[in-house]
């Protein structure tokens, strides 16, 4: 029983994920990258922030129930 070129196959394939995915040695130091990822997790957490806080006060003047 033989698998034919199916091995090959799957070796290109595999190989052309591997290009496709994101190379992780961006030349940053693990510190930097801490500091990059910090920064970026802080804008995004802003963001949504504004967001919710743009959501409750349209939520907050429609005048829902009270108990």
């Amino acid at each position: 029983m033989t698998r034919g070129n199916q091995r090959e196959k799957d070796r290109e394939r595999a190989a052309a994920r591997a290009k496709a995915s994101k190379n992780k040695d961006d030349g940053l130091t693990p510190e930097q990258r801490r500091e990059r990822d910090a920064k970026a997790l802080q804008e995004k957490l802003a963001k949504k922030a504004d967001k919710g806080a743009v959501a409750a006060g349209a939520n907050s003047s429609s005048g829902g129930k009270s108990k």
